[in-house]
């Protein structure tokens, strides 16, 4: 059974092996949920895993009855500054936080941009965010460019950060988006299997490229309006800048992205909205899903090409 002691900053479990043969990192992965075997080599290596009160290697093979004492140790202090920045919260609970971004927020500080990021404003909500352990990046588990609107999901809890990057990691997050691109795109429904990396004539740039690293989107027309085309797109993969790279390399620019799309005298930022996102509460497994509509200034862009 699993008794967390708090007499401690640390939060240290303590656990009995009920049956023989497993390994003490797997051991440890499957009785905190959100620990991967990864971390747990880590925990061990350092001594805040161990076997009977004595440290252990990671592929001990444990006996009925053994106890095993793991430890979370706390994370160093954070340079992050909280900021009163008014935030959209769709969902929250002990583990998470589901926030609807607004355009134009940095999710976190970095080289140039210090402060004024989501990072930021999130702290003043949830202080303890400090003590997650990444200095630029607490909670953070997945990322929208600044200027794509919509869903996020920040965990409040390093388990919990860790479950939920298990599950980005595997695919079994729901991520959807609506995207408005130049151009009928057809056919109506299909997926774009092209590697991304580096651009090697721009190095800020992503590109398609034969030695990038795998990156698959699905697409579904939501409906065509003149010259344009209104997308639910479902990246399978993660890469940086996946969906507007995939779009400009079949000829079907996003609408408003200056950098891989098609300028708009009616945007001021890419037509990019993560509308839907679904995923497994780490204390539950529960599945839950949310959704954002579209916020005004993409709406009045359709009503204008309309």
């Amino acid at each position: 059974m699993l008794k967390p002691k708090n007499s401690s900053p640390d939060k240290t479990y303590h656990l009995v092996v009920s049956s023989a043969g497993v390994r003490l990192d797997r051991f440890a992965a499957e009785q905190l949920p959100g620990l991967t075997r990864t971390h747990a080599q880590k925990l061990i290596g350092d001594g805040f895993i161990t076997v009977n009160g004595q440290e252990a290697r990671p592929s001990l093979k444990l006996e009925a009855g053994d106890r095993v004492d793991i430890t979370i140790p706390p994370a160093p202090p954070s340079p992050l500054k909280p900021e009163s920045i008014p935030l959209h919260i769709v969902y929250e609970d002990e583990d998470l936080v589901v926030v609807d971004k607004p355009p134009g927020l940095t999710v976190h500080p970095a080289p140039g941009h210090p402060d004024h990021t989501l990072v930021n404003a999130l702290l003043a909500r949830v202080p303890h965010l400090s003590q997650m352990g990444d200095s630029l990046r607490p909670g953070i588990v997945h990322r929208l460019d600044r200027d794509t609107s919509g869903l996020m999901l920040v965990a409040k809890n390093k388990l919990a950060q860790l479950n939920l990057i298990e599950q980005f990691k595997t695919r079994s997050v729901v991520k959807a988006y609506l995207v408005l691109v130049k151009g009928r795109l057809t056919p109506e429904k299909g997926i774009i299997d092209a590697a991304i990396g580096r651009d090697v004539r721009n190095r800020k740039r992503m590109a398609v490229v034969s030695e990038g690293r795998p990156a698959r989107t699905q697409y579904q027309v939501v409906r065509y309006i003149n010259d344009y085309t209104l997308l639910e797109i479902m990246p399978e993969t993660g890469r940086t800048h996946q969906i507007r790279v995939h779009l400009a390399a079949i000829g079907y620019p996003v609408v408003g992205d200056a950098v891989y799309g098609v300028k708009s005298p009616r945007l001021s930022r890419q037509f990019l909205h993560a509308c839907r996102l679904g995923f497994k509460l780490p204390s539950s497994g529960e599945y839950v899903e949310f959704k954002s509509e579209l916020p005004e200034d993409l709406e009045r862009a359709l009503r204008e090409i309309s």
